[in-house]
């Protein structure tokens, strides 16, 4: 049953207080999420299930690199530029376009 509420709880993105009550006490579903994920225990299930399936032939295991490194200067992501004034802001003391 928890780990039934564990999936019900990532495939809604909902909070941990309303996971239904058919799969326990939303306490104890977070509690078996958290020893599983530390303790290695969806680790050894992903690795379990992905032998099965390589033996029966159903897992190609394609194999995709990509070295592209992208790299931004500082004039791209809004860095303080050489040269210009900082603080400068032209005030407006009037509503009336014709006076300004």
């Amino acid at each position: 049953m928890a780990l039934n509420g564990i999936a019900w709880k990532l495939r809604t993105g909902s909070a941990w207080r309303d996971v239904p009550q058919r799969y326990g006490s939303w306490r104890t579903v977070y509690t078996h999420l958290r020893r599983w994920a530390v303790g290695g225990t969806f680790s050894r299930m992903l690795q379990a299930i992905q032998a099965q399936k390589d033996v029966a032939g159903d897992i190609d295991w394609p194999v995709s690199v990509d070295s592209t490194i992208v790299r931004a200067r500082q004039h791209v992501t809004g860095g303080k530029k050489r040269g210009q004034p900082t603080g400068t802001k032209r005030v407006i003391t009037t509503l009336d376009p014709a006076e300004g």
